[in-house]
């Protein structure tokens, strides 16, 4: 299925369909997932449930049939593309006789990966200890043998010697360093507000193109790339829409269905620069086939970290794919409902830089309204 690369890690992938209307969609994104995480699939394993088997996951036909495409294609793991309980990682392991990880481990291996600030790092190592912590029943034995590698790196490797409460005193000591960071945080927003200083943060679905608007706004140079999950540190610049009117904008990282219930929390420091701010850029594909379920999947985020009530501005980026004009969209009383352009090309900014100003000036009307 799959054209076998040398060196690096090798999976053979599992995607179980429990009747999802964007099931087709998820396998090709987790194949992006699997690919952004430098890992070369082999093969996937497909099939249909009603529901999850409480023991594998998958059915025992099915482990069965993932076990022989193992050995077949000679693969050192097996990604499934859902949650798996550390009890069905243990016992698929033992059936199938191979590493097994799940897509909460993938994501936070790429996090782990990409985190570039020392705040980043932090708050990736504290979601991988996390999500360890629920699977050290076995102790570390059978990581011991293994040299790095998917889920074994990153800031969490050194705990992989340590117990269970050793793990929790660095849990404890790194939450302590990202109250401190967040604290700092506040301190810098508190005197923005003062300031009168409006705050914009872009948000959106991963690789919606979200550090590439950024760049061409800002002339930053913050790393952008066509992957998934290429930004995970916030970055906050001052940007001047016109002569009179200025904002700080901040890029944050992308959002993803499912995204692991750990790393939200962990990442809630950074994201609170999403929360804090008075307007949300919310950055979408506009060619992508499922750009409505992404859409939603970011809102659902949004909401759980609490700051879906803060007014959003819809750019639908990469017009230049579709041959579209940049424009701006307005609902039925005129208001701005979203604006078009192509951020890797520069079309429609200026446009962009207009309705923020509009934007700003009515959000602060409302604001001085009694």
């Amino acid at each position: 299925m799959f054209e076998r690369h040398k060196g690096g890690d090798a999976a053979v992938l599992v995607c179980l369909d429990f009747n999802e209307p964007d099931y087709r969609d998820g396998v090709d994104e987790f194949v992006q997932l699997v690919e952004s995480a430098g890992v070369q699939p082999l093969h996937i394993v497909e099939g249909k449930r009603a529901r999850p088997d409480p023991r594998f996951f998958a059915g025992s036909g099915k482990v069965e049939e993932i076990a022989e495409v193992v050995r077949a294609q000679g693969a050192e793991m097996v990604i499934f593309n859902h949650q798996l309980s550390p009890a069905q990682e243990r016992n698929l392991e033992a059936a199938i006789q191979c590493r097994v990880l799940d897509r909460t481990t993938l994501i936070l291996d790429i996090f782990a990966q990409r985190a570039r600030t020392a705040e980043g790092k932090l708050q990736v190592e504290l979601a991988q200890l996390a999500h360890i912590q629920t699977r050290l029943i076995r102790g570390w034995t059978h990581l011991e043998r293994q040299k790095g590698g998917i889920g074994l790196r990153g800031p969490g490797e050194t705990q992989l010697e340590t117990d269970r409460r050793l793990i929790g005193l660095r849990v404890k000591r790194l939450r302590a360093q990202l109250a401190t960071a967040q604290k700092q945080r506040s301190t810098q927003r508190k005197a923005r507000v003062r300031r009168g200083e409006f705050s914009i943060s872009i948000v959106g679905y991963t690789n919606a193109g979200k550090s590439t608007l950024f760049n061409s706004l800002t002339k930053a140079k913050i790393y952008a790339a066509d992957q998934l999950f290429a930004t995970l540190d916030t970055t906050s610049r001052k940007l001047f829409l016109d002569a009179d009117h200025s904002v700080v904008i901040s890029d944050t990282v992308g959002f993803i269905r499912n995204l692991p219930h750990t790393l939200v929390a962990a990442f809630r420091a950074t994201l609170e620069e999403t929360i804090e701010a008075d307007l949300l850029l919310h950055v979408v594909d506009i060619n992508h086939p499922m750009r409505e379920m992404q859409v939603e999947a970011v809102n659902h985020v949004l909401r759980e970290i609490g700051a879906e009530r803060i007014d959003q501005l819809m750019v639908w980026n990469k017009i230049d794919l579709k041959g579209a004009e940049p424009a701006v969209e307005r609902d039925e009383y005129g208001k701005i409902r979203a604006v078009r352009v192509s951020a890797v090309q520069g079309g429609g900014l200026d446009i962009l830089r207009a309705a923020l100003v509009e934007t700003m000036s009515q959000s602060r009307e409302e604001n001085e309204t009694p």
